[in-house]
């Protein structure tokens, strides 16, 4: 009963169903061990069941028990010849009838008993005839209607699969794997005109663990793949690596291919089959690159004069539209003359009214600024700051502040004065440091003098960010 705990793939599952529709099977394991027994060949499974339950043939009152035996392993023997070669299995079983008619015959079964063979070979022939040909159309019709689900593929995903079970068994050290399905690989290697390692893994080959541990891991060898070729690879369970498995047709595990752009064609130039130590692979492979280099040396000759012509031809198409429009050109040009110096004017008369815009928001600001600056406080009062400030100009402003202000009132009470200039920054003079005093949106509320940590008496310098 172990083969039957093993999981079907959705096609083996989907044939187990149209044998019992078809056959009336109910018995899901015997439809089962039919399909296997006939290599899961439905059409052939179901010929046979049909042909046994409705035609069997009597048993030969003298033959013995051995012979039954042996007529028992003549019929296996049919059957798997006619599954072998694909032909039809009921033809398969007329000839071993007429073999076994011509053994009993020489073994001396008796006139009569060769005499009933013969008789019930030829009543019967027409009826397996005509069965196999209606199973054979109801089989035809019934694909039509009900054909095998396709199933989708996933090369690049294969792919991505492979290298992480690969790392997870054989650790992160080996070539770098191209990420792509076998199209994609082949397609960079032709654009960039480099050679293709192909490496196709069977898990289950005793020589693959070794390989991929000794070989694959190998310092010299992943750094000679790494540098000189793209290396990709994948597993032959995979409905990508089968595919490449079919279009390279490998021989033996492990099995690399390389692969170059030859006269157009990305082909096979060499072929690595069976375990490899890594010093004969990389050996192998440089002699390999060395004798089919000359085929990448003409590809990227021809590349070059391609690219090279179509330079030439660019730069020739390029030179007689210039030569058209060099007529255009000349008046266009004087249309643009003309419209750069409206521009120029318009633009100098835009700024000129931007900068009266701005002249007039600033004296408004300092009008609207003044009621922000506190009274002066008295001489001699607890917690006053006495400040000088000096202005660009050279004049100088001297006011009284208390150390609970904030810094904004020193800068209200500089950009209101008439010899401030509209954009400006305070510092101090030694250790020189600017005084944040402006407020902004990333600071609303400056800090207050004492927070500032300003002395009691200060000179202060203003310097014109415009200047």
């Amino acid at each position: 009963m172990a083969e039957y705990d093993r999981e079907l793939t959705p096609e083996l599952t989907e044939k187990i169903v149209q044998y019992q529709e078809v056959t009336g099977t109910e018995d899901y394991n015997a439809a089962r061990s039919q399909l296997e027994n006939h290599a899961w060949n439905l059409e052939a499974a179901v010929q046979d069941h049909l042909a046994l339950s409705d035609t069997s043939p009597p048993t030969p009152q003298a033959s013995t028990s051995s012979q039954d035996d042996h007529e028992h392993r003549n019929w296996d023997a049919v059957n798997n010849r006619g599954l072998a070669n694909g032909r039809n299995v009921d033809e398969e079983r007329e000839t071993e009838e007429r073999e076994n008619l011509n053994r009993n015959s020489n073994r001396g079964g008796g006139f009569l008993s060769s005499l009933f063979r013969g008789g019930y070979y030829l009543l019967t022939l027409p009826l397996r005839l005509t069965l196999s040909s209606l199973t054979s159309l109801f089989f035809f019709v019934y694909r039509i209607v009900y054909p095998y689900p396709r199933r989708l593929t996933d090369p690049l995903g294969d792919v991505l699969s492979f290298i992480g079970e690969y790392e997870k068994e054989y650790g992160l050290q080996h070539p770098s794997f191209f990420r792509g399905s076998y199209s994609q690989a082949l397609t960079h290697a032709k654009t960039e005109l480099k050679f293709l390692l192909v490496y196709l893994h069977c898990g289950d080959h005793q020589d693959t663990p070794g390989f991929c541990r000794t070989t694959l891991s190998d310092n010299g060898v992943v750094e000679y793949i790494n540098s000189n070729l793209i290396f990709w690879g994948c597993s032959v369970t995979t409905a990508e690596g089968y595919r490449v498995s079919q279009a390279l047709r490998e021989n033996a595990y492990p099995f690399l291919a390389l692969i170059v752009l030859r006269d157009g064609r990305m082909t096979v130039v060499g072929r690595l089959e069976g375990p490899i130590p890594p010093e004969q692979l990389t050996s192998q492979l440089q002699i390999l690159v060395r004798d089919n280099e000359a085929y990448l040396v003409v590809a990227r000759a021809e590349r070059q004069e391609r690219e090279l012509t179509a330079a030439l031809r660019l730069q020739q198409d390029e030179d007689y539209q210039e030569s058209l429009r060099a007529d255009q050109e000349k008046e266009r040009k004087r249309q643009q003359e003309r419209e750069e110096v409206e521009r120029k004017e318009l633009e100098e008369k835009q700024k000129v009214e931007e900068q009266q815009r701005q002249k007039d928001n600033i004296r408004r600001l300092k009008i609207e600024m003044v009621d922000r600056i506190p009274a002066e406080p008295d001489e001699g009062k607890e917690g006053v700051v006495h400040i000088v400030v000096k202005l660009p100009q050279g004049t100088r402003l001297e006011r009284r502040f208390l150390d609970s202000d904030s810094l904004s009132t020193l800068y209200y009470y500089i950009f209101c004065h008439p010899d401030s200039p509209d954009r400006f920054q305070v510092t101090t003079n030694f250790p020189r440091q600017v005084v944040p005093c402006e407020p902004t949106e990333a600071a609303p509320q400056p800090p207050t003098f004492k927070e500032f940590s300003l002395p009691r008496r200060s000179m202060l310098f203003v310097s014109d960010l415009d200047a």
